[in-house]
């Protein structure tokens, strides 16, 4: 991997609170993102903007975290 991943912890804060999440869902979310991202991940089109959201559920659930896209994992 190569590259970083930086979160403001305010700008996450207040993130949290606008989308009714709690601040630990969305640090996780965004650290999961980010981490995506890294490995090649991306969401400039529909089908891959799927792909990296099904797989940010998948480990986001497994870390005990809701899914951040408000759909159900199935």
């Amino acid at each position: 991997l190569e590259g970083d991943i930086v979160l403001c912890a305010p700008v996450v804060a207040r993130e949290a609170r606008a989308q009714g999440q709690a601040p630990r869902a969305r640090f996780a979310h965004l650290a999961v993102h980010g981490a995506l991202h890294l490995q090649g991940y991306d969401h400039e089109r529909a089908a891959d903007a799927a792909r990296m959201e099904a797989r940010e559920r998948r480990i986001l659930a497994r870390l005990g975290f809701p899914d951040p896209h408000g759909r159900r994992a199935g």
